[in-house]
C-alpha cells in the first residue's frame, strides 16, 4: 500500500482529536474565559472581534478536514459494501459502485428494488418466503 499524503494524515488526526471530549472541554474553556475577560475589555468591539475572528477561522479550516475524513470514510465503506455484495453468492454485481451513477440510473434502480420489497411483503402475508434472490425486475 502507498503511504498517506502529509494532508490525509494531518487530516486524520486532527479529526481524532478534535472528536474527543477533551477537545470539546477545552473549547468550552476558551469560550469562558473570553466571556468572563468581557468586563475587563469593557465588552468593546475588539472583544467580540477576538472571538467571531477566531471561530470563524477554525470552523473554515474544520470544514475541510472533516471533508476530508469524510470523504475517506466514505470510500472505505462503499468498498467494503461492495466487496460484501461480490462475495455473495446470488446478489446482483450490478449494484457495485452504484455511487458512480447518474441520479436517474439510481431512481430507476430504486424502483425496482421497492417493488422487489413490495412483491416480498405481499409474499409475506400470503404466508410465502420472503428470502429469495429474485431478479431486478419483478412482475
Amino acid at each position: 500500500m502507498k503511504k498517506a499524503n502529509f494532508f490525509t494524515v494531518f487530516a486524520s488526526k486532527v479529526a481524532r482529536m478534535t472528536g474527543h471530549p477533551a477537545a470539546f472541554a477545552l473549547a468550552l474553556l476558551v469560550l469562558l474565559v473570553w466571556a468572563a475577560s468581557g468586563p475587563i475589555f469593557k465588552f468593546s468591539d475588539t472583544w467580540q472581534l477576538v472571538i467571531n475572528t477566531g471561530t470563524t477561522i477554525i470552523t473554515f479550516l474544520m470544514v475541510f478536514i472533516i471533508q476530508n475524513s469524510q470523504n475517506r470514510d466514505t470510500q472505505a465503506m462503499q468498498i467494503k459494501l461492495d466487496e460484501l455484495i461480490r462475495a455473495s453468492a446470488g446478489a446482483h454485481d450490478a449494484l457495485l459502485n452504484l455511487e458512480e451513477l447518474s441520479e436517474k440510473e439510481l431512481d430507476a434502480l430504486r424502483k425496482r428494488y421497492v417493488k422487489l420489497g413490495s412483491k416480498a411483503r405481499k409474499d409475506l402475508l400470503e404466508g410465502l418466503m420472503d428470502t429469495s434472490t429474485s431478479d431486478l425486475d419483478p412482475e
